[in-house]
């Protein structure tokens, strides 16, 4: 159970959004603009970097969550989520992906990391502007969810499968539902 009460048995940030609506919506248009909004990188891709981070932050429940989702817009394996944990060894990334990647884990362990030697190469991998920009804005927000998450000591499954309908409803219906 969580560190307070949240008035609801709901796993991870699902409880904390229910208990608090009012930033619940905020936080669900964020994360809709981030993951599933116009981009040139792909609604997976963005939620690799989302689940990538999240692992680095060993945040649990958010790192499955957007696992799930990234493996429901390639085929559903959820064997992916280990594959997120082992650094993709499996997982046909591409170089541009692991380049932001690359970026996505400097900017987990504290923005001033991320140097122009790495947007260069990340540029010379192809990434745009744009891409660069949602990559670092993606993994400054998961950092700020997954301390939001477990700094109230919310609540996660620990099998992986557990996720599978969550990561199929945010894979295909997002994160802003009425």
């Amino acid at each position: 159970m969580s560190y307070i009460n949240l008035n609801n048995d709901l796993p991870g940030i699902r409880g904390l959004l229910e208990y608090r609506p009012e930033t619940a919506k905020p936080l669900g248009e964020l994360a809709e603009i981030l993951l599933r909004g116009p981009s040139t990188l792909t609604s997976a891709e963005r939620e690799m970097i989302a689940s990538y981070v999240s692992h680095q932050n060993e945040c649990h429940f958010c790192h499955s969550s957007h696992g799930a989702a990234a493996a429901h817009h390639l085929n559903g394996d959820l064997d992916l989520l280990d594959d997120i944990k082992a650094g993709f060894k499996k997982t046909d990334i591409s170089s541009k992906l692991r380049a932001l990647l690359n970026i996505a884990k400097k900017v987990q362990v504290l923005g001033n990391k991320v140097t122009r030697d790495d947007v260069q190469a990340a540029k010379k991998e192809g990434a745009t502007d744009l891409e660069i920009h949602d990559t670092v804005l993606i993994a400054a927000a998961f950092c700020m969810y997954n301390r939001y998450v477990d700094g109230l000591g919310t609540w996660a499954p620990e099998e992986k499968e557990a996720y599978d309908e969550a990561g199929k409803i945010l894979a295909h219906e997002g994160y802003v539902r009425g």
